[in-house]
């Protein structure tokens, strides 16, 4: 959800927007990297669920499931996300731009032929980095999510994380040495090789689709 949201903003603000409008809109949108996320987690309870889900889906919609969870994860990465693209779009030189309208090229064309390729390392680069923190979110997947160890892709159901496990374990009376509090470390190290692997993943990714211009 947060990464068509996201390239679309990036792409706005890029190449639609108006130089006052992108000052404007744009620290705005990083603003929302600011709210704490236990923010986000309350608003997914009493908005989300109750104000758009129940509507929509109907009133039998589990007030804790992953489906509003994940829709304030989109919300809480969509400043990464779209950020990050609208610089790396930024700093296409102009030259290529005027060349594309030369051709005769559209502006939509210009943004989606020519600056997007031309970004792509710091698109991709964006995306990873969203999906880094996401993976290690923890209050509004705690909280939104109702923390019920669960496996099942059905949006609509409670669901548990590897955050969610550590925090509620962690609050918990689990004595040390026991199979609960080593389980701990254990899931920790888990989402530390996660990260690592998007990390190392974004490097490659940058390093290799990187176009420098003179």
């Amino acid at each position: 959800m947060a990464l068509p949201i996201g390239l679309a903003a990036a792409i706005y603000l890029s190449e639609y927007a108006h130089p006052r409008t992108r000052r404007i809109l744009k620290p705005l949108l990083e603003a929302l990297a600011g709210v704490p996320t236990v923010v986000y987690a309350y608003f997914a309870l009493n908005v989300v669920t109750i104000d758009i889900l129940r509507p929509l889906l109907g009133s039998d919609v589990p007030i804790f499931n992953s489906l509003s969870a994940s829709i304030m994860l989109a919300v809480m990465v969509l400043p990464t996300i779209a950020s990050i693209s609208e610089d790396a779009m930024t700093s296409v030189p102009r030259d290529l731009r005027e060349a594309a309208y030369g051709l005769g090229a559209t502006r939509m064309e210009v943004a989606l032929r020519v600056v997007v390729p031309a970004a792509l390392s710091g698109i991709v680069a964006s995306i990873l980095l969203a999906i880094a923190r996401v993976v290690g979110e923890t209050m509004i997947v705690a909280i939104a999510a109702g923390s019920t160890p669960n496996l099942t892709l059905f949006p609509l159901q409670s669901i548990q994380t590897m955050t969610g496990y550590m925090l509620q374990v962690g609050l918990g009376d689990a004595a040390r040495g026991t199979i609960d509090y080593q389980s701990i470390f254990a899931v920790g190290l888990m989402l530390f090789v996660i990260t690592l692997i998007f990390n190392i993943a974004a490097t490659i990714v940058v390093g290799r689709y990187r176009e420098e211009y003179e």
